[in-house]
């Protein structure tokens, strides 16, 4: 299992500042970075903060992640990356002056999706899971305890994968975050319902 204290992850745009810390990674963005492919906004932009191992087969990536959200679209989560054209990206995005639960799929082009979560001062778990030729989204409900699911999407079938912590700033620079429990393991079962 991969964990922050393990070595052996490589960042994809480096951040101005990070530090890590007691099994957590603290992160303050770049000016406006992202990940967005084309749809509805007309532009590409693969410059958002990426850090990731390379992962064989089937597995499930989890982190915790608490960021300090003020403007519209601060975002931070975890990230399933094949290429620059194939990626999933999933976590908490600030929206109209709230913080929803947002997922990306890009197949050459991006769509994405939002779900109103109960916000917690301690941060959120979320989780991703493959399945063969699916990315399963999840996160941890703290008043009762369950994964609750988010996202079922489909991604390129391949060998590897690289998976880890994303965030981005796409309307500034400095958005503060985070991730704490980092891992990386073998994937859950396939069953969708307790």
């Amino acid at each position: 299992m991969t964990t922050l204290g393990n070595t052996g992850l490589t960042w994809l745009n480096p951040p101005p500042h990070h530090a890590f810390g007691d099994n957590t990674l603290q992160v303050r963005t770049g000016k406006e970075t992202d990940f967005w492919r084309e749809t509805f906004y007309d532009f590409w932009r693969d410059n958002g903060h990426f850090l990731y191992r390379q992962v064989e087969g089937d597995f499930t990536a989890e982190v915790t992640i608490k960021g300090d959200y003020k403007v519209l679209y601060d975002q931070a989560g975890l990230m399933v990356r094949l290429s620059e054209t194939h990626w999933v990206k999933a976590g908490i995005e600030y929206t109209d002056g709230l913080m929803y639960f947002s997922v990306v799929v890009t197949n050459d082009a991006s769509d994405w999706s939002l779900v109103s979560i109960p916000a917690s001062p301690d941060g959120i778990r979320i989780r991703l899971t493959r399945h063969a030729e699916a990315i399963r989204v999840q996160y941890l409900d703290a008043s009762d305890g369950h994964w609750k699911p988010v996202r079922l999407a489909y991604f390129p079938p391949s060998k590897t994968v690289d998976v880890g912590m994303m965030c981005c700033s796409p309307q500034r620079e400095g958005f503060e975050v985070t991730f704490s429990d980092f891992s990386v393991g073998p994937a859950i079962s396939r069953e969708l319902h307790d």
